[in-house]
């Protein structure tokens, strides 16, 4: 299973985790200057929920982020599901 939100499409993504020393030019300062640099992931915040479709009239159960979830209580369940399965 991956890590992908089957709403809004949110997945892990790459970045890195910077190393800093030094003191800030505003602290009278020369300056913070980068020592090292670590791969990390940014993961989205998923959930398993089981979601009432009600024009089906069934749970549907899938893995959703939070932002999705914000999105089906604005827009409405269904309107979010029917999108989400027209455009997989």
């Amino acid at each position: 299973m991956t890590r992908e939100c089957k709403i809004t499409g949110k997945k892990t993504r790459r970045g890195y985790s910077y190393t800093i020393r030094g003191i800030a030019k505003k602290k009278k300062g020369i300056g913070l200057k980068i020592t090292g640099k670590t791969k990390r992931r940014f993961k989205p915040n998923l959930k398993k929920k089981r979601i009432w479709d009600p024009e089906t009239k069934r749970y549907v159960r899938m893995v959703v982020s939070a932002a999705a979830l914000r999105t089906m209580t604005k827009k409405g369940v269904s309107a979010t599901l029917r999108k989400a399965h027209s455009t997989s």
